[in-house]
């Protein structure tokens, strides 16, 4: 079974880029070495920007 995906490699990268962790998953090929607070952030980010996209519908 595989596991699917909430948030697209497209936002995730650029997510990761603004907070800064996107060389860490670039230089080792994924993102195994990404920290658990780092993907905290990420999700953190992800749902500011969702609710800033509802808000402004």
């Amino acid at each position: 079974m595989s596991k699917k995906s909430i948030m697209s490699n497209q936002l995730k990268e650029e997510i990761a880029k603004e907070l800064g962790v996107y060389e860490t998953v670039k230089k080792n090929g994924g993102w195994g070495d990404v920290s658990s607070r780092d993907c905290g952030n990420m999700v953190t980010k992800a749902i500011e920007m969702a609710e800033r996209s509802v808000s402004q519908s």
